[in-house]
């Protein structure tokens, strides 16, 4: 495992990295067909129910992550209670994904997908933030946490209105979900406050898999016509997020940082 420095310094790499790749590839258009979902079967009256409903998972893990969160006393340990706010934006984001994604399918369009996008930058984003907090610095965490959000928001912003002005270009909102990424798998190597650190392994590779069925939508859905390859995105990416929630409850101080220092 590499120290504090050491993980502060390839972080940084890696953010120019992403940076620079994100300003020199060419212009990535949102293409219209991503809005011809595989599976538009209509039930009890809502259209395209499979991908609307499949947001219940979204809506289960945040509420379940932040009712585990604020619940006194607490079932997570932290070094520092600061720790827990990036957790916190992170469970947010995803009860509000859950109204967003569900708000887009209903009718899906460029201006509903922005209300899809925002709320699950916020995720990547928060998520970055606790990273940094639990394996360099908690202040300088805590600190990038309201920027690493404004930028994943300009992200989506940018990408909108570059389809209003027939310049689609999702370059920077792709590089935010690559640059999440890859800080998780760059966390597998920095030194943690705490154990259970594989547990992003597995975070990651259930986001891979939710691309996957995303990109096999048509695929997926022709197998038998039961389930669309989106509607398993949504289940995959939602099962995600409640691994981090899982990590958070089984996880301890790790013996390399001390004593438990704060269990609010």
């Amino acid at each position: 495992m590499i120290d504090r420095r050491w993980s502060a310094l390839l972080l940084v790499v890696l953010t120019g990295a992403v940076a620079l790749t994100a300003c020199l590839v060419p212009r990535i258009p949102q293409p219209q067909v991503y809005h011809h979902f595989a599976d538009q079967r209509a039930w009890l009256g809502v259209v395209n129910f499979a991908d609307v409903v499949s947001n219940l998972a979204f809506l289960t893990a945040g509420v379940w992550g932040l009712l585990v969160l604020l619940r006194r006393p607490s079932a997570v340990e932290f070094v520092e209670s600061l720790n827990r706010w990036p957790y916190l934006v992170m469970f947010v984001g995803l009860f509000l994904t859950a109204w967003g994604s569900a708000y887009y399918h209903l009718a899906p369009n460029n201006t509903r997908l922005v209300w899809d996008r925002l709320p699950m930058t916020v995720v990547f984003m928060a998520l970055v933030a606790a990273i940094v907090m639990e394996r360099i610095d908690v202040r300088v965490g805590l600190a990038l946490l309201p920027i690493l959000g404004l930028l994943g928001a300009a992200s989506v912003i940018q990408w909108y209105f570059s389809e209003e002005h027939g310049a689609g270009d999702l370059r920077f909102y792709a590089a935010v979900q690559v640059y999440a990424v890859l800080v998780v798998l760059l966390a597998l190597v920095m030194k943690s406050r705490y154990t259970r650190a594989f547990d992003l392994a597995i975070v990651a590779a259930l986001y891979v898999a939710a691309k996957l069925f995303e990109l096999a939508d048509y695929q997926i859905f022709s197998v038998g016509h039961v389930v669309s390859g989106h509607t398993l995105k949504h289940l995959t990416a939602a099962l995600a997020c409640y691994w981090i929630l899982r990590m958070l409850q089984t996880r301890s101080v790790s013996r390399l940082e001390g004593p438990k220092v704060e269990t609010p």
